[in-house]
C-alpha cells in the first residue's frame, strides 16, 4: 500500500499542528507549511519525523514551490487563521477587514490553486472555517464574513473537484495561541465563563477538533459537509 502523504498550510501551532500528528500517529508522511522560521525549529526539535516548510499561505509564489517539491499529495489541510477581524461592526477598520481577508480567505484560495495540480484524485481538502460564519454574535460580523466566504467554498468545490473530497470545519472556542492577545487572567476568566454556557461545558482543545479535521480528510465517504466542533455554541447565546 502506498503511504498516504499530507500537506498541513497553517500546520506550525494551534489545530494545524495537532491536525499533523495525527497524520504522522495514522502513518502518513507529513509535511507542514508556516510562516514563522522560530516554529518550524521547535517542530523539527519536537516532532522530527513531521517535515517542515517556510511558507506564506497567501502566497502562490512561495506555496506553488512547496507543493512542486512534495509531489503528490493525498491531503491537503489548510489552517489558515489571523488575529484581525473582531470588533463593533460601526467602528471596523475596513484596512483591517481586507488584512483578514487576505490571511485568511484569499489564503485559502490560492493554496487551494496552487495545489490542485498535485493532488491525487482520491486525495481530499479540508478547510478550516469557524461558528462565527454561522452563528449571531455581536461583535464578530467581519470575522464572521471572512469565515463564511472560507465555508462558502466547500459545497460547489465539492461538486467542481470531484472526486477530489472537499470539507469543512467549523470549531467554536478552542484554547489555541490565538487568544494569547489576551493576559492570562482574562483569557481564563472568560473561558470560564463560557464555558457555563456551552452544552459540553468545556472549552475545545486543539486536539478536539484535529480529530474531526483528520476525519473530514480522511474518511472517503465524507465531501461537501462542514463538521460543526464547537461544543453546542450554536445552540445558545453566547453573548
Amino acid at each position: 500500500m502506498t503511504q498516504h502523504v499530507a500537506l498541513v498550510v497553517g500546520g506550525t501551532s494551534g489545530i494545524g499542528l495537532a491536525t499533523a500528528r495525527r497524520l504522522q500517529a495514522l502513518g502518513a508522511t507529513v509535511h507542514v507549511a508556516g510562516r514563522g522560521k522560530e516554529r518550524l525549529d521547535d517542530i523539527a526539535t519536537t516532532d522530527p519525523e513531521i517535515i517542515g516548510h517556510r511558507a506564506d499561505g497567501g502566497d502562490r509564489g512561495e506555496i506553488t514551490a512547496v507543493v512542486e517539491a512534495i509531489g503528490r499529495i493525498d491531503w491537503l489541510v489548510i489552517s489558515l487563521s489571523g488575529s484581525e477581524g473582531p470588533g463593533p461592526f460601526a467602528d471596523l477598520d475596513l484596512g483591517m477587514l481586507r488584512r483578514a481577508f487576505d490571511a485568511k480567505f484569499w489564503g485559502h484560495v490560492t493554496t487551494i490553486q496552487a495545489a490542485l495540480p498535485h493532488l491525487a484524485p482520491t486525495g481530499s481538502i479540508t478547510l478550516l472555517g469557524a461558528i462565527t460564519a454561522r452563528a449571531g454574535m455581536p461583535g464578530t460580523a467581519g470575522i464572521a464574513a471572512v469565515n463564511g466566504a472560507v465555508e462558502a467554498l466547500v459545497k460547489p468545490l465539492a461538486a467542481e473537484l470531484a472526486p477530489i473530497r472537499v470539507n469543512g470545519v467549523s470549531p467554536g472556542l478552542v484554547d489555541t495561541p490565538w487568544w494569547n492577545g489576551l493576559p492570562d487572567q482574562a483569557k481564563q476568566a472568560y473561558f470560564t465563563q463560557a464555558a457555563q454556557l456551552l452544552p459540553a461545558r468545556r472549552i475545545a482543545t486543539a486536539e478536539d477538533v484535529a480529530e474531526a479535521v483528520v476525519l473530514a480528510a480522511t474518511n472517503a465517504n465524507i465531501t461537501g459537509t462542514i463538521l460543526e466542533t464547537d461544543g453546542g455554541a450554536r445552540l445558545v447565546s453566547m453573548a
